[in-house]
């Protein structure tokens, strides 16, 4: 047998590391891909020269429709909104108590939470690096508060092993670290690599091994208090005549692997949820809404989209009444900024070049459900002094996110009890919103059983059935990018879509932002090259 087969070369080693370590060096592959970078955003947008009395028409009040309108305002044109809803903010929007919502298909949920207690069925988080948002969001004053991406004392749960129970975050991540680095070390003192590591190398890299996997004086991952730091204590540490700490045992690597709760571990690793993350205080509508305060006098709401037709000269807008179907008006311009959701677009009657049109038709929305759950108390950190953070499942339901505000204090609270996406997602968006509600206290009760309890109302929103997006976002996959992005995303006459779903941040609202930028300031070029 060939000696060089046997060993663990450089390239081989740290390949392993990495794909143990996760983000930072996914991150950067994925960087030379092109599939994750720092937005863009090079700061407020700077348009100049606006022909006197041109007017636009900005088809959605989602992030990307506020944003175009706010700054082709301020630029100079006359604009104009037609947003189907009766608020601004599209997929940013939160459900209070008070609040009605009926879906698709004639269900209506009455939202009963409590005063201050919200669901952000879209949207629910910012990473530091979306500067575009975070810009908007300061512009206007929108206060901030920390996202907690990674809690290591939340849960990761499988249904299938550990006799159902949730293990805690962080005796799964110390469990595979330690194992991981186990095996790592018995490679490198057994003289299992090559001349690429000197002999100096193999000792820093053991002394670095024993550290990052809380190994014994033996490289061995075992029960003991190096673990215990990592995982967490059997008996934990006391003052004065108080029983002594105890190391918890960990769990086997068989068990780990065969489990797939390792899966969980990179989550806040890569680029997007890498920390600081980022919350509005008092819910993901706050930053549109201040928006939409500014350009009120510009904003028509209620009003359904039926036909978007263009000449040589302007475009034409038909729209009704978006609740009954009545009172039909037209609105023309000069231009048309349109950032309605392809789902609903391509049901529109529109006058678009055959490469757009075959774009709009061709993409599909990926399905999502969110659910939100109020109980009488919030026995996750009474109880389990879990603050903020995930628990992760492999039951339909997925996530279990905690509130990231209000901590420690008395009182009721709402988790989101669903947040799952794919076949899962399909399977509840069948079923009635009340269905959703039993489903998430069912199967969340396997985590929590005080959900039983402490349950006491719930909302629970289905992306496919909701009216004017019908989807949470564009399933852009490789091959459809490189047959329509650019199709979409250039100016067909007179018409430029905007929106996430024609940038590289699709589901964010940094691609709302960055593509409503960029589409308007091709437009302006576009209006004074005219």
């Amino acid at each position: 047998m060939d000696d060089r087969n046997s060993k663990l070369n450089r390239r081989d080693l740290f390949r392993m590391i990495g794909m143990v370590a996760g983000g930072s060096v996914m991150y950067q592959a994925m960087t030379s891909l092109g599939y994750a970078a720092d937005s863009q955003y090079a700061g407020p947008i700077k348009l100049q020269g606006a022909p006197k009395g041109t007017r636009v028409i900005v088809l959605g009040a989602g992030l990307a429709g506020l944003v175009a309108a706010l700054e082709l305002r301020n630029a100079g044109y006359h604009v104009q909104v037609l947003e189907f809803n009766d608020r601004v903010g599209g997929r940013a929007w939160s459900l209070r108590g008070g609040d009605v919502y009926t879906e698709i298909g004639g269900e209506t949920q009455n939202c009963d939470f409590d005063p201050g207690l919200y669901l952000n069925p879209g949207p629910w988080r910012i990473p530091y690096h979306h500067r575009g948002y975070l810009d908007y969001a300061r512009r206007f004053n929108v206060a901030l508060e920390p996202f907690v991406m990674v809690n290591y004392n939340a849960y990761v749960h499988s249904s299938q092993y550990f006799d159902g129970k949730p293990r805690r975050f962080r005796e799964v991540q110390a469990d595979f670290q330690g194992h991981v680095a186990e095996l790592l070390a018995k490679s490198a003192r057994q003289d299992k690599l090559d001349q690429a590591l000197t002999d100096e190398d193999q000792q820093i890299l053991l002394e670095a091994l024993r550290g990052w996997g809380a190994l014994d004086e033996n490289f061995l991952y075992k029960a003991g208090f190096d673990s215990a730091e990592r995982r967490g204590y059997e008996v934990n540490r006391g003052g004065g005549l108080m029983p002594s700490p105890m190391p918890s045992t960990p769990i086997g690597l068989a068990d780990l692997l065969r489990s797939d709760v390792w899966r969980a571990l990179t989550f806040g690793q890569t680029h997007q949820w890498q920390s600081t993350i980022f919350q509005p205080v008092g819910g993901m509508d706050m930053t549109p809404r201040a928006i939409g305060r500014e350009i009120a006098d510009l904003i028509t709401l209620k009003a359904r989209v039926k036909a978007i037709r263009q000449s040589d000269t302007g475009v034409t807008v038909s729209y009704v009444d978006a609740r009954t179907g009545a009172d039909p008006r037209q609105a023309s311009a000069d231009w048309c900024v349109c950032t309605i959701p392809l789902t609903i677009l391509s049901q529109i009657d529109l006058n678009v070049g055959a490469p757009m049109a075959a774009g709009i038709n061709a993409i599909a929305y990926a399905s999502a459900v969110k659910t939100g759950l109020q109980f009488k108390r919030r026995f996750w950190e009474e109880d389990e002094a879990i603050y903020g953070g995930i628990t992760f499942t492999d039951l339909p339901i997925r996530q279990i996110a905690y509130p990231n505000t209000g901590y420690n204090r008395p009182g009721k609270g709402v988790l989101l009890g669903t947040f799952t996406i794919g076949v899962p997602g399909f399977e509840l968006s069948g079923m009635s919103p009340q269905l959703r509600v039993s489903k998430a206290v069912e199967y969340g009760a396997q985590i929590h059983p005080q959900y039983r309890s402490e349950f006491e109302n719930g909302v629970s929103v289905s992306w496919h059935r909701v009216p004017g997006a019908l989807g949470c976002a564009a399933a852009w996959t490789p091959e459809l990018r490189a047959a329509h992005y650019r199709h979409l995303a250039e100016i067909d006459g007179r018409i430029v879509l905007a929106g996430d779903h024609i940038s590289e941040f699709t589901a964010w609202q940094e691609g709302a932002v960055l593509s409503a930028l960029d589409a308007i300031t091709r437009l302006h070029r576009r209006v004074l090259a005219a």
